[in-house]
């Protein structure tokens, strides 16, 4: 059934979604129906933009917003503060779960409903850690439809991770479609414009049972979605980090350089010492010299000094971030000079500037390191100049509100 509305001049095209008392949405053929994914007939309502006397006009973004027409189908947006999101879990809708065994392909995955997931205490990812996990997000714009943020180079990270760990992946057209399908069964829980995003996490694991060391006979890719704000509690205020210098996050040869769920564990002890000092996080050196700068604990390290900009290379031990690509791209597109290079702890405590970046994080200022007991300030309270016009350009282009000369963004109704 079709219906048409304006909502307060927004005039946003949504899809009313299958109720969530529904168990799962299967596809037959994965590949030839997620990407134009779209509830049963019965089950949705597209509303067009349009205006139609048969709705009252009323904005879309208010907390719980309901809109009713008289044959009293309803849409609305998942009844929460959106003026009050941080970064925590918020259960959704639907998760999306597809498997295969070792040394074969992923296919028939399917939309189920969110809920708890039933493993072998023998699984891989339990006994061995044999699981990565990807981070992105979505974005919607001012009329209603959604952003995703270069999903392809998330694709092509997990494929490279799971040679690392000896696991299949799903092929980038299967991870992208994937992520389409699960953003939109969700729709209802992606933040009003300004208000946030919609965090994705897709996540493969061997979950297949296995006693010897050895790969799992089974693997399984899954993906959630939960609406987000801002990473840390500082908001786009400035963050204080510690430098770390006895306890390391990689070592050469070893995962550093892939998103192995084990790289985050492994941070948790420092991190938590540092957060009980009133640090927002820590900066890891890297375990041989143990003077070059490597990264913080979820995110890639940026210094500034004059019209360059440093940051350290990717060699093995440094995730090769997304949001850490771009902003070289974006920084160089703005007339800076942008280094991939070994960056010492003398240089940073002698920058002009210093911002972290990540998915998380997008752009985040750092207004203090202390390291070795001295503690060294950046600027004023805020962004410093220079990351202050990285992130707006940034988020301007993940949200829509410049043109996307890159070609990064990838459009949802």
């Amino acid at each position: 059934m079709e219906r048409s509305a304006v909502f307060g001049g927004l005039q946003p095209n949504y899809l009313l979604y299958p109720s969530p008392n529904s168990s799962s949405l299967p596809f037959s053929d994965h590949r030839a129906r997620l990407p134009n994914f779209s509830p049963p007939p019965s089950l949705s309502l597209k509303i067009h933009k349009q205006v139609s006397s048969c709705f009252k006009a009323v904005s879309p973004f208010k907390r719980g917003a309901a809109f009713s027409d008289t044959h009293s189908d309803t849409f609305e947006l998942a009844d929460i503060d959106w003026d009050d999101l941080g970064f925590a879990y918020v259960p959704t809708d639907y998760m999306y779960s597809m498997k295969c065994t070792k040394g074969g392909n992923f296919s028939k995955g399917e939309l189920q409903r969110y809920g708890n997931i039933e493993l072998n205490p023998s699984a891989g990812v339990l006994n061995y850690g044999q699981g990565l996990f990807e981070g992105l997000k979505a974005y919607r714009k001012e009329d209603g439809n959604l952003l995703l943020f270069r999903p392809e180079e998330n694709a092509m990270r997990m494929i490279m991770g799971a040679e690392r760990m000896c696991m299949p992946s799903p092929t980038i057209d299967q991870f992208v479609d994937a992520v389409k399908a699960t953003v939109l069964a969700n729709k209802r829980w992606v933040p009003p414009p300004g208000k946030g995003s919609l965090y994705i996490r897709p996540l493969l694991m061997g979950s297949g049972a296995v006693l010897g060391l050895a790969p799992a006979p089974e693997y399984t890719f899954l993906i959630y979605v939960s609406p987000v704000g801002n990473y840390f509690k500082e908001g786009v205020a400035p963050i204080h980090l510690i430098v770390e210098h006895e306890l390391h996050r990689a070592t050469p040869g070893g995962t550093g350089g892939v998103k192995t769920i084990g790289n985050y564990a492994a941070v948790l002890k420092a991190q938590s010492a540092a957060k009980a000092r009133g640090f927002s996080d820590v900066l890891y050196l890297d375990c041989v010299h143990k003077k070059y700068l490597e990264e913080v604990s979820s995110c890639n390290i940026f210094v500034v000094k004059g019209n360059s900009i440093s940051t350290p290379a990717i060699k093995g031990t440094i995730l090769p971030g997304i949001t850490r690509k771009s902003i070289i791209d974006v920084a160089r597109s703005q007339g800076f000079q942008v280094e991939e290079r070994l960056v010492t702890v003398d240089e940073l405590l002698d920058a002009d500037e210093v911002f972290c970046t990540g998915t998380a994080v997008v752009v985040s200022p750092v207004g203090s390191i202390t390291y070795k007991g001295k503690r060294v300030s950046y600027g004023v309270e805020g962004f410093g100049a220079v990351s202050q016009q990285l992130y707006s350009v940034l988020t301007k282009l993940q949200m829509g509100l410049i043109e996307d000369k890159m070609n990064w963004t990838v459009e949802l109704s």
